[in-house]
Order: C-alpha cells, then sequence, then structure tokens
C-alpha cells in the first residue's frame, strides 16, 4: 500500500494568527508536526500550503511543502491538490490527512489510523476516544462520533454531532480529526457538493455519510493536543520541555 501523508497548513487562524510557525523549542508548528508524520514511518510526508513562508520554512527544516490555491474551503479540497501536484501519475493508494496543528500527536496513533483499511468495504477511516468525563459529552466544541462497534476496538461510524449522543446508558466517543482516505474515495468526496447535515453540524465528514462512504474509526486511548489558542501553545511547548520563560509573550 502506497502512503502519502499531507499535512494542510494556512496562516488565517483568528484565535492564534500565524500558527503553523508558531515557535515550539526552536522550531516552527508545522516543523514539529512534519517530524511526527515522520517518525510514523509511512512513507512520504509533504505539506500542502497557500503561504510562501511556511513552505520556506519547512524546506528549511528538510521536509517538502508544495503550493496550493488559496481560495480552498476545507483542508481535504487542499490535499487534493497536494496529492494530484505530487503524484500525478497516480501510485499513491492511501492519503493520511495530518491536522497541521497537532505537534505533540504520538507517531503511534498517525500509524493507527490505517487500521480500519484491513477491511476492504472502508472507503475513510479515523480515530476516536471514548469520552470518560461529563464536561466532554455535552461540550459542543467536541465532535462526537455514534457508532456501531466492529470490534472491540473499531466502529462503523454512523453519524458525527456536536450533541451528546446517543442517548441512554453507554459510552460517547471523541472523534479525532485525523483521516486516512483510499484515494478513489478522496476523489469523489472533493467532487461533492456540502450535503444538508455537513451544513448544519458544520462537520465536513457528513458529507461523505450522507453520500454513503463508508467510514470506520479505530478506538485510541488518548486525544492529541490540538493547538487552537495561546494556552493550547503553551501546553505543546511545555511538552517539549520549553520553559515558559522562553515562550513568546
Amino acid at each position: 500500500m502506497s502512503i502519502l501523508i499531507l499535512i494542510p497548513a494556512r496562516l488565517a487562524s483568528t484565535r492564534l494568527p500565524g500558527k503553523p510557525l508558531a515557535d515550539i523549542a526552536g522550531r516552527p508548528m508545522i516543523v514539529r508536526v512534519a517530524e511526527r508524520a515522520s517518525a510514523a514511518g509511512l512513507g512520504r510526508v509533504v505539506v500542502a500550503t497557500d503561504t510562501l513562508e511556511i513552505k520556506a520554512r519547512v524546506e528549511a527544516a528538510g521536509f517538502e511543502a508544495v503550493m496550493t490555491r488559496e481560495d480552498h474551503q476545507s483542508g481535504s479540497d487542499r490535499i487534493f491538490e497536494a496529492l494530484e501536484a505530487v503524484d500525478p501519475r497516480g501510485e499513491v493508494e492511501t492519503i493520511v490527512n495530518l491536522q497541521g496543528d497537532l505537534p505533540t500527536i504520538e507517531p503511534e496513533a498517525v500509524r493507527q489510523v490505517l487500521a480500519p483499511f484491513e477491511d476492504p468495504r472502508c472507503d475513510i477511516a479515523t480515530l476516536a476516544v471514548e469520552i470518560s468525563g461529563d464536561a466532554d459529552r455535552i461540550n459542543p466544541n467536541i465532535v462526537k462520533l455514534v457508532g456501531s462497534p466492529i470490534t472491540q476496538r473499531r466502529l462503523r461510524a454512523l453519524y458525527f454531532t456536536r450533541a451528546t449522543a446517543p442517548w441512554g446508558e453507554g459510552p460517547h466517543y471523541h472523534h479525532v480529526g485525523l483521516y486516512a482516505y483510499r484515494r478513489e474515495a478522496l476523489a469523489r468526496f472533493v467532487a461533492l457538493a456540502p450535503s444538508t447535515l455537513e451544513v448544519r453540524e458544520r462537520l465536513e465528514q457528513l458529507r461523505a455519510l450522507e453520500a454513503g462512504m463508508r467510514i470506520d474509526a479505530e478506538l485510541v486511548d488518548t486525544v492529541p493536543l490540538g493547538v487552537d489558542a495561546p494556552d493550547d501553545l503553551e501546553k505543546a511547548r511545555a511538552m517539549y520541555g520549553q520553559p515558559a520563560k522562553d515562550a513568546e509573550p
């Protein structure tokens, strides 16, 4: 299975301006993500960006980057353009979409996202973590995966929602926004128009489910730290051993 890890990165963050270039222990965050992706040992790693400075910093660190258009509405659109640019012959079979704001993700988690592809019926693979606290169950910023168990460590996704679902006794699952696509599934997905439930929930993955595509989720033990705000950045720096006094003001 030929695998390509694509990391979309753009500067347009309102909560944390310049996020991909934020320093984490002497290297830009986007480079830290590329390091984690490379450590997974799956194959080629490419950053897909619309910003020349991001491309330059990534390449200076010894990683590959490709420029994409500025007007993409989603990361999946950006990685599809990047895929066609870096693999015009169509040799890559599987694409991992690793978000550029996960600088502390474990390489093992990147490998685990491919596990659902053991079943040839799976179009898109992702990750989920069982929720342990009530606060997370009711938090609309935490996306829940509603799924039917396939094995003890795998679910077939039936729905994604910001609400607390399903109702009744039993576990709830925190969706981790790391995806793997079969190439033909990614091509089909980006060709689809936004769907009704996708627009209502503001969750792009619902477009695939509404179109009849199959998404399976591997269960992992921890949710990786996503850097969305200044306090998240400080947590990431601390995990790399960067003293708070050395952090940017």
